[in-house]
């Protein structure tokens, strides 16, 4: 897992509409990096709702939110579409990036060992580093908790 006041990995990704982004794009502003394994899914679909319903707050504190998985970028069209969500989608189909911020790996349910995405976020401030890591996210509180620590962060 990548450490606090590590710089974060850099990575050009396709949206859901085929737009290209880069990390290097959001340097000025806060970036969280939210990873989870698979559009449409029921916690994957509670954790993006969640984010949708706090998306204003978190661009008032001029934060960009972008969710990765490896997900095509017409299944996170689908998704996007289907939930009205309000912020970006990055497709990563090679799992390189997943690799580089350690969301992809083994995984264990229901007695079952497999290789996945894990659900796992990174806040990356202004600068690039990496200034919060959440390495066991709960997809319906997880929102709430990058708001609180956003304000904690910027009003310090």
């Amino acid at each position: 897992m990548l450490k606090i006041n590590e710089r974060a990995p850099k990575f050009t990704l396709l949206d859901h509409r085929k737009k290209t982004h880069t990390l290097s794009m959001y340097l000025g502003h806060f970036v969280l990096l939210y990873f989870y394994p698979k559009d449409d899914t029921p916690g994957c679909t509670k954790e993006a709702c969640a984010f949708r319903n706090v998306y204003s707050k978190l661009t008032d504190e001029k934060v960009v939110v972008l969710g990765i998985s490896s997900d095509s970028v017409s299944s996170h069209l689908k998704f996007h579409t289907k939930y009205s969500l309000n912020f970006t989608l990055l497709s990563d189909p090679e799992k390189r990036v997943l690799r580089a911020y350690d969301a992809w790996g083994v995984k264990k349910n229901f007695g079952m060992t497999y290789e996945g995405t894990k659900r796992i976020s990174y806040l990356v401030n202004p600068k690039g580093f990496i200034v919060r890591v959440y390495p066991k996210v709960k997809p319906e509180e997880h929102a709430q908790e990058v708001l609180a620590d956003i304000q904690k962060l910027k009003h310090a």
